[in-house]
């Protein structure tokens, strides 16, 4: 309890690229320009899915929540990682740091439950369009979602409080944020049990929503098989193509970080993949929708020349 208490007096140290003093300016410029990019594309799916009728749809309203999804995510990591590049300030609390791993375990959870809804949907689109209206009523739709917030939120509390009944031994967290494997590496008694709850929750959060992905895009492509018309099955390819880039981003990242032994896991290979899903895959998340997507790109053309003609 002494150690635990230590951390709790001193908080930590994130290490983040300092060990690349000559890069860190780069870092920065880039990481700016990226969640720059990121508040803008993110934000302009959110009010072109408000203002645009023939964007209410259930495809669209789980799309808005993906949106303000990453907004959340990356604004609860990026402006700490900013302020440690400037050099200003390399320290964090032991409060702040739990608070960042509830927010980000809980955001990160909701987006593997929302990613899946969002294949269900795809799956009722294409493999049963003529009860597509009646299957994805908009009372389920909220449901959905709400549901999707709710279990990323428990899952977070879970794991944060099995990883505050450990205790810590040290300071410096080699990474830029206090992710949950960086911070079970300061375990300083053997906590195998505890880390072996909170393994199955990550393969319930991660690898079993990823099944269930893999399950309705198998079924999926089994029906485009069945489509005859060439037309068809592009429209159905540009259905749910854009969904499965982002899966594969999401997902293909996360279970490398998280679905690993604590002993494989790498701290300076880790930090790089969490640049990738934390700033990197919600940055292109609206690019990719918006690029494959003629409903999203006209929209946006209507609300720019609707922005020329107040003009």
């Amino acid at each position: 309890m002494g150690r635990l208490n230590t951390s709790l007096d001193n908080g930590f140290i994130l290490v983040a690229f300092s060990d690349w003093p000559q890069l860190e300016f780069l870092f920065f410029v880039f990481i700016s320009i990226f969640y720059s990019l990121t508040l803008f594309g993110n934000t302009t799916i959110i009010i072109l899915s408000r203002a645009d009728l023939r964007l209410r749809t259930p495809m669209y309203f789980f799309l808005s929540h993906l949106s303000f999804l990453d907004l959340c995510y990356t604004t609860s990591t990026v402006p700490q990682l900013l302020v440690n590049l400037s050099g200003l300030d390399k320290t964090i609390s032991y409060g702040r740091c739990i608070a960042q791993l509830i927010i980000f375990l809980s955001l990160g959870g909701t987006e593997c439950m929302l990613l899946v809804v969002m294949a269900f949907d795809r799956y009722a689109a294409v493999c049963r369009p003529l009860h597509y209206a009646t299957i994805m009523h908009p009372v389920l739709c909220q449901t959905l979602a709400a549901v999707s917030w709710l279990g990323g939120i428990m899952n977070s509390l879970i794991q944060t409080s099995l990883m505050m009944a450990m205790p810590l031994c040290g300071h410096r967290l080699n990474h830029f944020i206090c992710e949950l494997p960086v911070l079970l590496k300061l375990a300083c008694e053997d906590t195998g049990g505890i880390e072996a709850k909170m393994f199955v929750a990550r393969v319930i959060m991660i690898a079993m929503p990823a099944a269930l992905i893999l399950g309705s895009y198998a079924h999926i492509a089994r029906a485009m098989v069945k489509v005859k018309s060439t037309a068809g099955r592009k429209k159905a390819f540009g259905t749910c193509g854009s969904h499965l880039v982002v899966v594969s981003l999401f997902y293909g990242s996360a279970m490398y970080i998280y679905l690993q032994p604590k002993e494989s896991y790498s701290e300076s290979e880790g930090k790089f993949v969490a640049l990738f899903y934390t700033i990197i895959t919600p940055m292109l998340n609206p690019l990719i929708y918006t690029l494959r997507n003629k409903d999203v790109k006209g929209a946006l053309w209507k609300v720019l020349r609707r922005g020329k003609a107040v003009g």
